[in-house]
């Protein structure tokens, strides 16, 4: 998990509006998005996988 430090913007009646993050907390926080998403594609991508292919076979299919 990431360490980050927000703050809080309230309304007038004490609910939470809006969060503000540093720009360096902001870009960790992507980081660590984009490091999860590639995570979830390659387990789809594992499921999915029925069988091995060969490198040259695939070159071959596609050139």
């Amino acid at each position: 998990m990431i360490n980050i430090k927000e703050k809080y913007i309230v309304d007038p009646k004490g609910n939470t509006t809006n969060v503000i993050l540093t720009k360096k907390d902001f870009d960790r926080l992507v980081e660590y998005i984009e490091e999860l998403e590639d995570v979830a594609a390659y387990d789809r991508a594992k499921a999915g996988q029925k069988s091995v292919t060969s490198w040259k076979k695939v070159k071959k299919q596609h050139v």
